[in-house]
């Protein structure tokens, strides 16, 4: 058949159609580096990729089918669509909805991950669960996060990051959630939002969703703003996490803490249950978990297990213990809120001799100067710790801390200058790179 009729006959394809092609098939890619045999390929394109130029490659590769939106489709396996992007996402949303299991979404400013691997660990004593893999939380890792669900799961809970107002709007439409949980409203990703109102009202997206749909919204009590912001959804499950110093509240759900450091203890009815987390922040992800867990049904003894067994992972609050120092490494992301939070449980640790070394803060925009002088500033207050200020912005504060222009630079000095003896802070944004200071912390 010639080239041009076959652009005719392949030109679009309807949702079910490709969906029917899609559970042939078996999986998705989006990146000829790991075609699996018989996969659907996604020619998705960016500022400086295009992936209908490597349709043909993936097909070679084994790939069934590619879907592309550029040239032409030259046989039945090359399907051409409008938008590779959106047809993804369709693609996605139509999947979740065949399989109609529950969906809990979680956004928030900070601890998504670790309530997001919370709630999976809890609910896992009983259920099968998928939890968004790595950093699959944006506009094109969401879609092929629901593409990996099938039969077997009974419960899906999807973790949404969102830089910019109406993101999170959008991969609620996409993922379509039947529960949801903002975490907290935070300084993250300032010069996408313009200001923490236009963070608040990004993370609110998710209540309107679900007063919109009659969904669930699980919200923190203590938390006034966000009471505030979810008074719109008329199923909503407060939960209030009573810690040492806090006035207790009341709540549709509670939990007690007994200690917060270095590691948090608490009683449910009571049986006393122990997590390698510490901090009143953390100590809130637990009980939203446990509040989640608690509304599923699961009984006292496999929310405990679910939380006991959680070990922090992928550069999140997780100790690392040398030869000569103990470490807390936090390095996975940073913004003014998520810093004071850590930096103050930090500081509680009962240890001395401490150290902490800052990373730059990224995605603040024009509140970049204002928002690392403002930390400088706070950090003052802890005068019996060492601090050191890494990169470009926290360099160019006005501070007597020790500062170093790169991450580079700090593994020179602590080559030359071994550490003993410490009890070391690792928190910075991702670019920063702080965990490849790990080997030179010896």
């Amino acid at each position: 058949m010639p080239a041009d009729n076959c652009v005719k006959c392949y030109l679009m394809i309807d949702i079910n159609s490709l969906y029917s092609k899609f559970l042939n098939s078996g999986s998705v890619s989006t990146d000829t580096r790991k075609i699996t045999p018989g996969c659907m390929f996604f020619a998705l394109k960016g500022p400086s990729f295009n992936g209908n130029a490597f349709a043909s490659k993936a097909l070679e590769l084994g790939a069934t089918y590619v879907v592309i939106d550029e040239g032409e489709a030259l046989d039945e396996r090359y399907l051409k669509v409008d938008d590779v992007l959106s047809t993804l996402q369709q693609l996605a949303s139509h999947h979740r909805q065949q399989l109609g299991i529950p969906v809990i979404a979680i956004v928030g400013s900070n601890g998504k991950t670790t309530t997001k691997e919370l709630i999976k660990s809890v609910l896992s004593t009983r259920f099968k669960v998928l939890a968004t893999p790595g950093n699959f939380n944006n506009h094109i890792g969401l879609p092929l996060t629901l593409l990996m669900l099938d039969e077997s799961h009974n419960i899906a809970v999807i973790e949404m990051g969102a830089n910019h107002e109406g993101e999170n709007a959008l991969l609620c439409e996409i993922a379509l959630p039947d529960y949801g949980i903002v975490t907290n409203n935070g300084k993250d990703h300032l010069e996408g939002f313009g200001s923490i109102e236009g963070v608040i009202r990004s993370n609110s997206e998710l209540y309107s969703y679900l007063a919109k749909h009659k969904g669930t919204a699980f919200v923190n009590a203590y938390d006034d703003t966000l009471m505030h912001e979810s008074a719109q959804v008329d199923k909503r499950i407060t939960y209030s996490g009573i810690s040492p110093g806090r006035i207790p509240i009341n709540a549709d759900f509670s939990l007690l803490a007994e200690i917060l450091q270095p590691t948090i203890r608490f009683s449910m009815n009571g049986e006393t249950t122990e997590s390698i987390l510490s901090g009143d922040y953390n100590f809130d992800n637990i009980t939203a978990s446990i509040c989640i867990g608690h509304h599923f049904g699961l009984n006292s003894t496999e929310l405990s297990k679910g939380v006991s067994s959680y070990q922090p992972a992928n550069l999140r609050s997780q100790w690392i213990q040398k030869k000569q120092n103990t470490i807390f490494l936090d390095a996975y992301n940073a913004n003014p809120s998520s810093m004071e939070l850590s930096i103050r449980n930090f500081m509680g640790m009962p240890q001395s001799n401490k150290l902490l070394i800052l990373g730059d803060m990224f995605e603040m925009g024009a509140y970049e100067a204002q928002e690392h002088q403002a930390l400088a500033d706070w950090c003052l207050q802890f005068k019996q710790a060492e601090f050191w200020l890494v990169g470009k912005a926290f360099s160019a504060t006005q501070s007597d801390f020790r500062k170093f222009a790169s991450t580079e630079e700090v593994a020179n000095e602590l080559q030359n200058y071994p550490l003993t003896n410490r009890l070391v802070f690792l928190k910075g944004s991702r670019g920063m790179k702080l965990e490849s200071l790990l080997d030179w912390i010896e």
